[in-house]
């Protein structure tokens, strides 16, 4: 088999003090970051879970019309959302060495722990970001002991974010079923048992951001992402043609809709393509937490869906084989989604 070398750490480049970025994370022209119009909070929907009389009808008009939007008033507290971000930041602020010991395996592709490649593809151009991958749920995949345990508290909070997060995946999946006007638990049976995965990522300043992407564009592979970001921001997403800066709210979680949730929806409801931008100055650090099918779940669009208005768009699809796909390939926006689609 052959091995692949360990990678080198963005964060460590970075701290060099370098003037140029190195030719391996140039994008092609068509890629960069383009200047553009500044745009307002009210661009990307914000939802109030908690007290609005509309809430379904704005769900139905972000999932249909953009496939991202934040949520407030969401039940998870605040001092943990904080607490995930501070025992981030102290884990890549910490010396080089203790980090490497918890690195992923670079023959392995999404493996738990540190690292900074996401792709195998050997020829791809890499994203400006390091980032630490915990496997959460279900109990069996979670060793803590794969975890960094420092601060001292860094698997406790893990942990409990964990378990707030799927509460909220749960609650959103059920709002989503039911504003199709199907039952309420539709959603998550049909994403089966939930494999959860927490990903902590880190960009560092970058001396020529213009040249860079932290995070190429995407969409994500599972059911459903839900992510903080802190207050630098750097989070776009893609609507009509045009990428539009999400916004950071210290008080708001992020829900991303995944290709398999566009999938079941029939397309009714689309995955949102997104991606993170760095800038020269400072750090930014976000939390996504991914909320996916297990590998054997055969994904297919609910038949109730399935009309003669709405003939079927998607092929089903066992999850394994998308992920080995979009982890091969690379994603590309998405194309791998748009693989499935009957008639292309």
């Amino acid at each position: 088999m052959e091995v692949t070398r360990e990678p080198q750490r963005v964060q460590i480049l970075s701290e060099t003090g370098l003037s140029n970025v190195p030719s391996p994370y140039i994008q092609p022209f068509e890629n960069r970051p383009r200047p553009r119009l500044e745009t307002s909070d009210s661009d990307i929907p914000i939802i109030d879970l908690e007290h609005s009389t509309q809430v379904r009808h704005q769900l139905q008009q972000a999932c249909k019309e953009w496939g991202i939007f934040q949520v407030k008033n969401h039940g998870v507290p605040m001092q943990l959302l904080k607490e995930i971000k501070t025992v981030g930041r102290s884990f890549f602020n910490s010396n080089i060495q203790e980090k490497l010991k918890y690195s992923c395996n670079p023959n392995s592709a999404a493996s738990e722990g540190y690292g900074s490649r996401m792709l195998a593809k050997e020829d791809t151009v890499l994203d400006w970001r390091d980032y630490f991958d915990h496997h959460t749920l279900p109990d069996h995949r979670r060793n803590p002991s794969r975890w960094p345990d420092f601060p001292p508290n860094y698997r406790e909070v893990i942990v409990e974010y964990s378990e707030q997060m799927k509460v909220l995946a749960q609650r959103l999946l059920r709002m989503i079923s039911e504003s199709l006007s199907l039952p309420p638990s539709y959603m998550e049976e049909a994403v089966g048992e939930v494999y959860q995965n927490i990903t902590i990522s880190y960009y560092p300043p970058c001396p020529q951001p213009d040249l860079v992407i932290g995070l190429q564009s995407h969409s994500d592979m599972g059911a459903i992402t839900l992510l903080i970001q802190d207050e630098v921001g750097g989070l776009e997403a893609l609507k009509d043609g045009e990428w539009l800066l999400v916004q950071p709210l210290s008080d708001a979680i992020v829900v991303l809709l995944a290709d398999q949730t566009e999938i079941i929806t029939n397309g009714e409801y689309k995955s949102a393509q997104h991606r993170a931008l760095v800038n020269a100055d400072q750090a930014r650090l976000s939390v996504a937490t991914f909320y996916d099918p297990s590998r054997n779940k055969r994904i297919s669009p609910a038949a109730e869906l399935v009309t003669d208005a709405s003939p079927l768009r998607y092929r089903d699809v066992v999850y394994g084989d998308y992920v080995s796909a979009w982890y091969s390939k690379g994603p590309e926006g998405k194309r791998n989604i748009d693989a499935l689609l009957v008639h292309q």
